[in-house]
């Protein structure tokens, strides 16, 4: 077996391929590593300014329900309600279909949508993917109550809105009344 033999214009370029590849390996990279601190700084960031929106909100309603006198109950997620007339029928539960006669304001006074003009709204509690506060506030209601529900922005539409008439980050004002239950696909309960 014959080893080939290598000149000095090949050991020269070997070399050079050696120099030029180390010289660019050891460059200093003038920018910083990127770390994940400013990822999590950023996040913090967005927390305290989505807190700040949601005490905002907070003393708004506040100040509606005082400008009104109402007298209101506070669930644990932020959802405002008052049930002004008592009906005599069953409790709403999960899973039943609801027909509602509502209207529906902003907290400017503004009315968005009304059974008046869209005919009664019907709700399968629990899984028809209505407003998260507007589920939960008829669930502490009986067949014919007639109640208020205050609803925060993010048990409703949240920042996008509805992409028609409610505008983003709105607090929604519901004036409604459980017109009847039925258990889906088996008439009345």
């Amino acid at each position: 077996m014959r080893i080939p033999v290598m000149n000095l214009a090949d050991i020269f370029r070997l070399v050079m391929v050696g120099l030029i590849t180390c010289f660019i390996a050891c460059q200093h990279d003038p920018r910083p590593a990127r770390t994940t601190s400013h990822i999590r700084m950023l996040d913090e960031q967005v927390i305290r300014y989505n807190q700040g929106i949601i005490r905002t909100e907070e003393q708004e309603i506040t100040d509606f329900i005082r400008r009104y006198r109402w007298e209101m109950k506070r669930t644990s997620t932020g959802l405002r309600y008052m049930i002004y007339y008592t009906g005599s029928g069953k409790a709403a539960v999960k899973g039943m279909q609801a027909s509602v006669r509502f209207t529906l304001r902003l907290l400017n006074g503004q009315q968005i949508y009304s059974s008046d003009s869209a005919g009664l709204k019907e709700i399968t509690l629990g899984y028809s993917g209505v407003e998260t506060g507007l589920e939960e506030g008829l669930l502490h209601l009986h067949q014919g109550d007639r109640a208020k529900f205050i609803i925060p922005s993010y048990l409703a539409f949240g920042l996008l809105g509805d992409q028609h008439k409610i505008p983003p980050g709105a607090t929604l004002v519901y004036d409604l009344e459980l017109v009847d239950l039925k258990i889906p696909g088996n008439g009345n309960p």
